[in-house]
C-alpha cells in the first residue's frame, strides 16, 4: 500500500477563530492556552480570543498573541446604518489594541495597503489606503497649522511581488528605516474556509501578518520580529475555496435527506457518517489534483469590497486622531 501525503490537503483558513473551531472539532472540545470571550451587539458578533503560550499556538497553527474577529452577515444587505455601527465597533476594538500594546495617542503610524490593485478581491488594502485620513506631511511642512487631536499618519499601498519583484516586507522594511513609525498597520485580503464569512468578518490580530499564508503562497511577514515595531493585522476574507463550497453544499443536502427520510445514511454511505473536516480533506484531495480547487468570490464582490474598505477606513480615521468622531469621519481620497 501506498502511503499518502495529505499535507498538501490540509484546509487552510486565514481567521484564527475558524483554526479554533477545526482544532476543536478534531479533539474532545478543549484547548489548553486560548481564552476566548464572545458578546454580541444587535446584529453584531464580537469574538476575543487570546492564544497565550505555544501550547495554543499548536494546537491551531497560529501565533501566540490577541485576535479579535467582528461578524456581521448582515453586511450582505449593504445597510449603511449597520456599515456605520460596524464602523464604530471596529475603531473600539482598535482603540483597545492601541491600548493594550501601549501605543500613545501622538505615535507616528504607518498604514501598509497590502495586496493587488488589479484584483478587486484583492484590492481591500489599496482601497483602504486610498480612504485613510494622511497627516505625516503635515507635521513635517507645518506642524503650527495642525490642530490637537492628530497623530502623524503616512500610508502606502506597495503592490505585490508579481508586479514590482521586491517582497512587500522589503518595501515595509525600506520605508519604515526612513520614516521610523512607532507602529505599523497592515491590511490585507483574507481566506476563509466558510462561505458566510466571506466579505462579512473582520479581524484584528497584533501578531503581523505573513501576506499569501491563507492561498498557500506564503510570503515574507511583516511582523514586529522584522520591522522594529507593532504590526497590527487587519484582514477580511474576501475569498473561499471551491472544495469549502462543495463541502457545504454536501452538508446541505445530507441536512435536507434527514429531514426527508429516515434513510440518509445508505443514500449518502461514507459522506454520513465521517466528520466535516475529513470531507472537507476528502473533498480537497479529488479537485487538487485535477487543478479544479479554484478560489472563489462572490459576483458582488466590487460592491462588497468598496463598502468594507470604507468600514475600516473609517475606523482607523476615528480610531487613530481622537479629533475624527464617527460623525465626521469617512472617505478621504487624496
Amino acid at each position: 500500500m501506498h502511503d499518502i501525503e495529505l499535507r498538501q490537503y490540509d484546509i487552510r483558513t486565514d481567521l484564527a477563530l475558524e483554526a479554533k473551531e477545526m482544532a476543536l472539532s478534531g479533539g474532545d472540545g478543549r484547548i489548553g492556552g486560548i481564552t476566548t470571550e464572545t458578546v454580541t451587539e444587535d446584529g453584531i458578533t464580537i469574538t476575543r480570543m487570546s492564544v497565550d503560550n505555544e501550547e495554543g499556538a499548536k494546537a491551531i497553527g497560529k501565533m501566540v498573541g490577541r485576535y479579535v474577529t467582528i461578524e456581521v452577515p448582515g453586511l450582505r444587505n449593504r445597510d449603511t446604518e449597520l456599515q456605520d455601527r460596524v464602523a464604530e465597533v471596529f475603531a473600539r476594538e482598535f482603540e483597545a489594541f492601541l491600548d493594550r500594546i501601549g501605543v500613545s495617542r501622538s505615535a507616528k503610524t504607518l498604514i501598509v495597503g497590502l495586496g493587488n490593485w488589479n484584483v478587486t478581491a484583492d484590492a481591500l488594502g489599496p482601497l483602504v489606503v486610498e480612504n485613510t485620513l494622511v497627516t505625516r506631511h503635515l507635521f513635517e511642512l507645518m506642524p503650527d497649522q495642525v490642530a490637537p487631536g492628530y497623530r502623524p499618519v503616512s500610508a502606502v499601498a506597495p503592490g505585490v511581488l508579481g508586479i514590482t519583484g521586491i517582497e512587500s516586507s522589503d518595501i515595509v522594511f525600506g520605508i519604515a528605516s526612513q520614516i521610523k513609525p512607532d507602529l505599523i498597520i497592515a491590511i490585507d485580503a483574507l481566506a476563509s474556509k466558510a462561505v458566510e464569512r466571506v466579505n462579512t468578518t473582520i479581524q484584528i490580530a497584533d501578531t503581523g501578518i505573513h501576506p499569501g499564508s491563507g492561498i498557500g503562497n506564503k510570503r515574507k511577514g511583516l511582523t514586529r520580529e522584522i520591522l522594529g515595531v507593532p504590526v497590527i493585522a487587519i484582514g477580511v476574507p474576501t475569498v473561499v475555496y471551491a472544495s469549502t463550497i462543495v463541502n457545504n453544499c454536501i452538508e446541505l443536502m445530507a441536512e435536507h435527506f434527514r429531514k426527508q427520510t429516515d434513510n440518509a445514511g445508505p443514500i449518502l454511505g461514507m459522506l454520513h457518517s465521517i466528520s466535516n473536516e475529513e470531507r472537507l480533506q476528502l473533498v480537497k484531495e479529488v479537485l487538487q489534483p485535477m487543478g479544479h480547487d479554484l478560489l472563489v468570490t462572490p459576483k458582488e464582490v466590487d460592491s462588497f469590497i468598496e463598502d468594507i474598505a470604507n468600514i475600516i477606513a473609517s475606523g482607523l480615521n476615528a480610531a487613530l486622531h481622537d479629533a475624527v468622531t464617527m460623525e465626521n469621519t469617512g472617505a478621504y481620497t487624496r
